[in-house]
């Protein structure tokens, strides 16, 4: 599935033979998510060695509606707006700090909503200890990105979710272990251990400690306008207090965390503010530590485009012909490898001292040389600029297959373009293949 990025069964398999073999395989109990999640973890365990990593956690639902009338029943459930079919999946995808590049997955869970599934004030949601809520999955996470990352000898690791993961649980479970910080974005005006005032309050009261411009890109489904921001930055140490709704025998009646709030100087009129307060369990005391953080959760963003890359953007997990829950629930796990390879090249397409070998085996990258010879012009703007088996060298060549320009004065190739391109080369790879190949054979 990897070597020709897509998951569609008939277009990976080789002949007949292989594509009944395919679907055995998805249909097979005994091949089990626990396993294909596994061998992500263990890929991604190499990758991590003495390096601070990043560990973005998140939910995407696999709708399946459009399919609801030829699926089986068993494994289905309903996603988020309770009537659509199918189910969730909350990877953990790892990033080295320095540079955001993806470096694989430590985690992938995934489960359905009951077909009745009922609200949470119905469920009395509150009172339900974290293990049995659903919420629990941002807990899972990090326990077992935990032993993945450890495992894998990471110097640091900084857990990164978003305002739902901003749970009382996860800040007094997650920092006990050593070299692992949290950092996420507030969702509640918390109370402050014995101050008058709440969170966000207390934190508009610091003064700006630096400010910086950033470029805003205009979505048009929210309405939003491209537009240079410029933000203030303010910081503190806080105390958040227990809920009164958790146990005391569980978790300490408050915990120390720092405080980062991003706020937009002088807004448009007509476009709404920007604003983030962030939590995290490192130490903030200058304005270069602040900014860094924000640096760290702006690369969330890399789960979004994972998402995008699985989905229309991409490989279009939905549109499955497979019958089984279970078995699409099996290829998506497995799809989810190739997406991060797509986003492996799109991340690296400008770094020089990465190696294609991330990516490609080495008969590829033979492949690869001798198709360059093909896309490449007369004249130096049309030569690949990268040095050679480079993945940015290699990026040059798929971008050019899927359609690009090859010229850098041109936007850089997005991910559609990346998965057209992996799919056009890998046809081409088939054909190239047989005379390099040692052929056998038999009277």
């Amino acid at each position: 599935m990897v070597e020709y990025q897509s998951v569609n069964i008939r277009q990976i398999s080789k002949n007949r033979a292989e594509q009944i073999a395919n679907y055995r395989f998805l249909e097979n109990d005994k091949v089990t998510i626990s396993e294909l999640t596994k061998s992500l973890s263990d890929h991604c365990q190499q990758n991590v060695g003495g390096q601070h990593v990043l560990a973005i956690s998140d939910t995407s639902e696999i709708n399946l509606q459009s399919h609801k009338g030829r699926l089986k029943e068993q494994g289905l459930g309903v996603v988020g707006n309770n009537k659509d079919v199918g189910f969730f999946i909350h990877p953990t995808l790892v990033l080295n700090a320095e540079t955001g590049f993806p470096l694989g997955l430590s985690n992938v869970q995934v489960w359905t909503r009951a077909l009745n599934h009922v609200d949470k004030k119905a469920r009395k949601y509150k009172q339900q200890p974290i293990e049995a809520k659903e919420s629990y999955k941002w807990l899972a996470s990090a326990e077992r990105s935990i032993k993945c990352l450890d495992g894998g000898d990471a110097h640091m690791v900084t857990h990164i979710g978003d305002r739902e993961a901003d749970l009382y649980e996860e800040w007094a479970t997650v920092p006990k272990q050593q070299n692992h910080h949290l950092l996420i974005r507030a969702c509640q005006n918390r109370c402050l251990w014995q101050r008058p005032e709440l969170l966000y309050e207390y934190l508009a009261q610091q003064p700006v400690e630096g400010t910086y411009g950033l470029r805003v890109h205009g979505d048009t489904r929210t309405g939003r306008k491209s537009r240079d921001a410029f933000l203030a930055v303010r910081f503190t140490p806080v105390e958040i207090q227990r809920s009164a709704s958790l146990a005391a025998a569980d978790y300490p009646p408050h915990l120390r965390i720092y405080a980062i709030e991003v706020r937009e100087i002088q807004p448009p009129k007509d476009q709404e503010p920007i604003l983030w307060r962030l939590l995290t369990t490192h130490e903030v005391l200058s304005i270069e530590k602040a900014l860094q953080i924000i640096q760290w959760y702006c690369w969330r963003w890399r789960i979004e485009q994972l998402f995008a890359t699985l989905k229309l953007a991409g490989l279009d997990i939905e549109s499955t012909q497979l019958e089984s829950p279970d078995a699409i629930k099996k290829l998506t796990v497995l799809a989810l490898s190739v997406a991060v390879r797509t986003l492996q090249m799109v991340e690296g397409r400008e770094s020089p001292n990465l190696s294609a070998t991330l990516a490609f085996s080495d008969m590829q990258l033979q492949c690869l040389s001798d198709i360059e010879l093909t896309l490449q012009g007369n004249t130096e703007k049309q030569k690949n600029p990268h040095p050679r088996l480079s993945l940015p060298w290699a990026t040059w060549i798929i971008a050019r297959l899927g359609g690009w320009s090859g010229y850098l004065s041109q936007r850089p190739p997005g991910m559609p373009t990346i998965v057209h391109g992996l799919q056009r080369f890998e046809a081409i790879f088939l054909g190239w293949i047989l005379p390099h190949s040692q052929l056998v054979c038999t009277p």
